[in-house]
């Protein structure tokens, strides 16, 4: 895995996000702050922002929204590939939790275009000519049974185009509605896997590996990485995030990974008063990715390309959106040591 010029791929669902404004509860208040987001597209912007050529594929709705979601991820230098039809884009509700509140989310992107479309829509196969590497995340299967045969095509076609492939898990219960069950998909995607990312959760969801108690909390989640290896000897990289949620303001946050080269911990990070956390996961992803690309060369590779991703992450929860808006320098500072949030001057 070494940079070039060639662009990292993502395939998802880009919706229209409806919140309240600040903590107010669904229907407290008339009016909903509007923007867009989506577990691949979230990526796909960190990744662009990072500084690497990012192309996002999807199924736009052929009308002033469905423009809107476009120029949203072109704003930030993502160039947007698949096709347009008449229909709708997939929106989410989400309402903030605070205190011992959780934050909830309830979506409306059944017939959605993205939802429907299937594989023949799209042009995978001239798609990945110009990728080096494929991403995507559990939620785009989860949609629709279109929507999981395309994913299935597109990692085929990325495959087939020597794209390196990372799947995350991101289980979502409140999908699957369809009549499949996410293990019996996950687990054919993560058998095509090089890198997969998760929390203990997702693993035990998609792929039915409990996290067993050993000594320290180390050893747990380094039998777990291994047992995922076990099962899927083609994965190269398992990386496994932990939040400690103390409530909605104040979580902990790190993670692990189990590479070619070790395992390797992460910092942890002690989070409060925290801004948002949707879209964290999404940056931990893009991180990595940037971080296993950029660091490919050197012999602490791994461990940097964790410590970047665990530091990109822990600064979404200070960005409100989906998008993760933190830059190279500033991951760098914290992950080198600098958390203080004085003014740069």
């Amino acid at each position: 895995m070494s940079g070039t010029n060639k662009k990292i791929a993502l395939f998802g669902e880009i919706m229209l996000r409806l919140k309240p404004f600040g903590k107010e509860r669904f229907f407290q208040t008339p009016n909903f702050e509007a923007v867009f987001g989506g577990s691949e597209a979230n990526v796909a912007v960190s990744l662009s922002i990072l500084g690497k050529s990012v192309k996002f594929i999807t199924a736009l709705p052929r009308n002033a929204i469905g423009q809107g979601a476009r120029r949203a991820l072109s704003y930030y230098n993502v160039q947007v590939a698949g096709p347009e039809s008449d229909g709708r884009l997939g929106i989410y509700f989400l309402e903030d939790g605070a205190c011992q509140r959780p934050s909830q989310v309830v979506y409306d992107r059944a017939g959605s275009c993205f939802s429907v479309s299937e594989p023949e829509s799209y042009d995978f196969d001239g798609y990945f000519s110009d990728a080096e590497w494929f991403h995507v995340s559990g939620v785009s299967p989860a949609v629709s049974e279109p929507a999981m045969n395309s994913v299935m095509a597109a990692v085929c076609a990325a495959k087939k185009a020597g794209c390196a492939v990372s799947v995350d898990l991101n289980y979502r219960k409140k999908l699957w509605q369809y009549g499949k069950k996410a293990g019996d998909v996950m687990r054919v995607l993560a058998s095509k896997a090089d890198v997969l990312i998760a929390n203990e959760e997702d693993i035990q969801n998609c792929l039915g590996l409990p996290l067993k108690n050993f000594t320290t909390p180390a050893e747990s989640y380094r039998h777990l990485c291994d047992d995922v290896k076990k099962q899927f000897p083609n994965i190269k990289i398992v990386a496994v995030t932990l939040r400690h949620s103390y409530s909605a303001d104040r979580n902990g946050w790190s993670a692990v990974l189990s590479g070619r080269t070790g395992f390797y911990e992460s910092a942890h990070y002690d989070i409060e008063n925290i801004v948002e956390r949707v879209g964290a996961g999404d940056s931990f992803a893009a991180g990595l990715i940037f971080g296993l690309l950029e660091y490919a060369q050197e012999p602490s590779g791994e461990s940097r390309a964790l410590d970047f991703a665990t530091a990109a992450s822990c600064l979404k929860h200070s960005v409100s959106g989906d998008f993760n808006l933190a830059q190279k320098d500033e991951i760098e500072t914290l992950m080198n040591g600098n958390g203080t949030g004085r003014i740069q001057r």
